[in-house]
């Protein structure tokens, strides 16, 4: 990192993040937990579940106290979307592209911000004049499962930088760097001139860094693009997209990574890599 970039601290991160879904999500949450039963059926499991935990690893009581004291620790820094996004949320996404056709998806995580500037099929990700990376053409095609191309398909992308750091999550980054929407041609091409992201640790002087340090874990995500892939009558597609022989590509600590979204960038004339990758989205159910 360079020296004359501040940090994200856990508890910045975490405050955007938690206003982040507030805005974005409230609504779908609220629908969620109208079915009683459901509520019933699955809080009653997860209630089950770790009773089983405490019975079976013979939890003790200051074990228990540590584990009420982190957890109020969570909520107070915000950071109950990282804990969510980079612990559970692989295996409900798991669960919910169980049945794609199309391309494989993987998980959003909590640094996804709508309302990114529309770009034609052709452009540049916003960046600073003096933007530091490995510049990085990023190419492809959107299609239906049939093979059909999807006109005027929509490209959310928005990626960490050179830093390994997210605009609107860490000081100092104009709000939209590196974050944009992506309109396909008629074909559903799209070519966008970007940089190469680098790994990054989630924030680790927070809560979920401390659940880190006490367990010995690591706490590094590897490089990667995120996308949300749109068109009309199609199911929209959220994927991260991984470099070949990237550091954490097989230990990523969000456990997002598949075989099937790791990318391959070959070098180009200019010292720079390019990549094609087309995504193929399945109809709407």
């Amino acid at each position: 990192m360079s020296d004359t970039t501040l940090k994200a601290t856990a508890a910045a991160s975490g405050a955007s993040a938690t206003d982040r879904f507030r805005t974005d999500k409230a609504t779908a949450t609220a629908q969620a937990v109208a079915d009683t039963e459901r509520v019933n059926t699955l809080a009653t499991e997860l209630i089950s579940a770790v009773h089983d935990v405490i019975r079976q690893n013979r939890v003790t009581y200051e074990e228990y106290n540590a584990l009420k004291a982190w957890l109020i620790s969570v909520g107070e820094d915000g950071e109950w979307p990282l804990f969510l996004d980079v612990w559970i949320e692989h295996v409900v996404e798991e669960v919910a592209g169980a049945e794609r056709k199309g391309s494989k998806g993987t998980i959003e995580g909590p640094y996804y911000v709508p309302g990114a500037p529309g770009l034609p099929s052709v452009s540049t990700l916003p960046m600073r004049e003096d933007e530091a990376g490995t510049p990085l053409l990023f190419q492809g095609q959107v299609t239906g499962v049939t093979g059909e191309p999807l006109s005027g398909a929509l490209l959310e992308m928005w990626q960490a930088d050179d830093d390994g750091l997210y605009a609107q999550f860490a000081p100092g980054i104009p709000e939209w760097n590196l974050r944009g929407a992506v309109t396909a041609d008629d074909e559903g091409r799209f070519a966008v001139l970007t940089i190469q992201p680098a790994p990054y640790q989630i924030p680790t002087d927070g809560s979920c860094g401390a659940l880190i340090a006490a367990a010995g874990w690591h706490p590094w995500r590897p490089a990667h693009l995120h996308l949300k892939v749109s068109a009309p009558g199609h199911e929209t597609l959220t994927a991260q997209l991984y470099f070949r022989g990237g550091e954490h590509v097989e230990d990523d600590v969000a456990s997002a990574v598949k075989p099937e979204l790791v990318i391959d960038p070959r070098p180009v004339g200019d010292g720079g890599r390019q990549v094609t990758y087309d995504f193929v989205l399945d109809p709407a159910s």
